[in-house]
């Protein structure tokens, strides 16, 4: 019987999987594996990424995208602690992702050998852990096996990251084990009974609402779609799941996240049915657990999630439904309302909300933005973000990837872009679900390599910042990315939490920033100042179309720190 090193075992195990692209950081004490790609480059790629944390961003982002578990592969000890970001967001965004780390030998085990952890311990799998589960492999006759469950963990129930820990000595061993077969979820069903049970809270409702979040197929999102359409039904999406239900729909709502419309947050709490659809009902859904009472919501309250665990651990649900998002959307939408429809002008007027909070006034006469503070003192500013904004709904395709980290600017995005669902085949929104910054840029490369669709990343100066070297990556694989950067010389949203509990006190939050346009060229992407709002509109009609990655910067006032108030409006209130 042939024998090969486990490493190389390894490697036709994702393949097996069905994996084609592995993001990592090379480490020594995974050279076998390494050399297991070079030996399978035909079949599956290696992209070696300028930092771990870069690199479990991307892994993260590729789950998103594909719906099975993203790879990272790192070394032991600060590979492992750098790539725990990616981990952690993947977690709290219910990601399918698995991250491979290369540790220390077995005969060096439990001495504080170089650079050893204890992973169990450090990504703990529990409640209030980072990975679903975290196991050792000791014996190479079976790896495959924890291969094949470290897949099945990552996709069933509650998505979400798996850690598989590969002692270099075990990698460096023959065996004559075989990949075992690819592995698809467990998806459980909407039965009969729940589903009459929903219609029958449906048939007694007079102002309903969907919240919508997790993963969805694009059939499953279409039959959403006609659920809406048919039933009359609002529908909300959750905190960053905007691209699960198309903004253009009718009957969309709203974005409800960070920077919620207050009509729709007033909805929601004047609901007398609200169904969450995948949706977890986390803090950032919730608005800090106050838009539903817990532990018992005033409303009535079905809850929809494929994982059992996830109903009534918050909120105490009238109904807990244990299925998949597609399964329960296929069954409403293939049943007909028996009952007089009593809430079509409430949906009607939730997506009138929806377009006024979202207007953008393109007849202006001037680009120039003007603001006016709390004290009457208009201030006037070269850049009109709605506007941009505006240009990116006008020009950017249907299927274009939109990604961001954590900060202020990405609240542009959120209230005034309007994604197209998931026709494209595919999540076109990819953000942070856990509030890491960094994430935009690594996740819009990955988002490049993997699919080849325009993807478009808006990001802060500290955002950047903390990934921006990835810049490098995406030069050498052939990415291709068009950046907006927002340079307001400081951290925006710490500095806004800090003028209001601590006004005119600054500590901390400015920033000196380098040449980022100097930066970008440097890295292998052309760059672009934009000083005008009339500037971006030709500018990203170049980017689309150059070969290369684009990074546009665009200086903005301090001023204009949210969406909804300047600098001086937040400080004048706060006095």
């Amino acid at each position: 019987m042939s024998k090969e090193l486990a490493g190389h075992l390894l490697v036709r195990c994702l393949i097996e999987q069905g994996v084609e692209t592995v993001f990592g950081v090379p480490g020594e004490s995974f050279l076998a594996v390494l050399d297991g790609f070079y030996v399978h480059q035909g079949k599956i790629r290696f992209i070696a990424c300028r930092h771990e944390g870069g690199a479990a961003f991307m892994a993260e982002a590729h789950g998103k995208i594909s719906g099975r578990p993203g790879v990272c592969i790192v070394t032991r000890g600060p590979g492992a602690t750098n790539a725990a970001i990616g981990v952690h967001a993947a977690f709290q965004a219910s990601t399918p992702m698995v991250l491979l780390i290369g540790d220390v030998g077995g005969d060096f085990r439990d001495r504080e050998a170089f650079q050893e952890i204890d992973f169990s311990a450090m990504f703990g799998p529990n409640s209030k852990g980072m990975a679903k589960r975290v196991e050792r492999v000791d014996d190479p006759d079976r790896l495959a096996e924890y291969v094949q469950r470290a897949f099945a963990t990552a996709m069933n129930g509650r998505p979400g990251p798996v850690v598989l820990v590969l002692p270099e000595d075990m990698l460096t061993k023959p065996t004559p084990a075989s990949p075992l077969a690819r592995i698809e979820p467990a998806l459980p069903a909407i039965s009969d009974a729940d589903l009459h049970a929903l219609t029958a809270l449906l048939s007694k409702a007079e102002r309903p609402l969907l919240i919508v979040g997790g993963l969805w197929s694009p059939a499953g999102a279409s039959a959403l779609e006609n659920f809406s359409e048919s039933w009359r039904m609002p529908v909300g999406t959750a905190f960053r799941s905007q691209d699960v239900f198309n903004n253009r729909h009718r009957f969309y709502a709203g974005d409800i996240g960070i920077g919620l419309n207050p009509k729709l947050a007033q909805r929601i709490k004047d609901s007398d049915l609200i169904i969450a659809f995948g949706a977890r009902l986390d803090e950032m859904t919730t608005s800090g657990y106050s838009l539903l009472q817990a532990p018992r919501p005033y409303q009535k309250l079905v809850h929809v999630h494929v994982n059992a665990d996830e109903i009534n651990r918050v909120f105490g649900a009238d109904l807990g439904i244990n299925a998949s998002n597609d399964s329960t959307a296929k069954a409403l939408a293939g049943t007909p309302c028996q009952h007089p429809i009593r809430w079509e002008d409430w949906s009607q007027a939730a997506n009138a909300d929806y377009l006024s909070f979202t207007h953008v006034p393109v007849d202006a006469s001037s680009a120039a933005a003007v603001t006016t503070t709390l004290t009457g003192t208009p201030i006037i500013q070269p850049i009109d973000m709605r506007l941009i904004i505006d240009v990116l709904r006008r020009n950017l395709p249907a299927d274009a990837i939109i990604t961001n980290g954590a900060g202020n600017f990405a609240g542009w995005i959120s209230r005034y872009f309007r994604f197209h669902g998931l026709a494209a085949g595919f999540k076109t929104q990819l953000a942070p679900a856990a509030g890491a910054m960094g994430y935009g840029v690594p996740a819009g490369i990955a988002a490049s390599l993997v699919t080849r669709q325009t993807v478009f990343t808006i990001a802060g100066d500290g955002d950047f910042l903390m990934n921006g070297q990835e810049l490098a990556t995406a030069a050498q694989y052939g990415g291709k990315s068009i950046i907006l950067l927002l340079n307001n010389g400081m951290l925006g949203t710490i500095r806004m939490h800090q003028e209001r509990h601590y006004p005119d006190r600054v500590s901390g939050t400015d920033l000196r920033n380098p040449d980022f346009c100097a930066l970008a060229r440097a890295y292998g992407y052309d760059a672009v100042e934009v000083t005008r709002t009339e500037e971006f509109e030709p500018t990203l009609r170049q980017s689309l179309i150059r070969q290369n990655g684009t990074l546009i910067e665009i200086k903005l006032s301090p001023q204009i720190i949210s969406t909804s108030m300047t600098l001086d409006q937040i400080r004048a209130h706060r006095a």
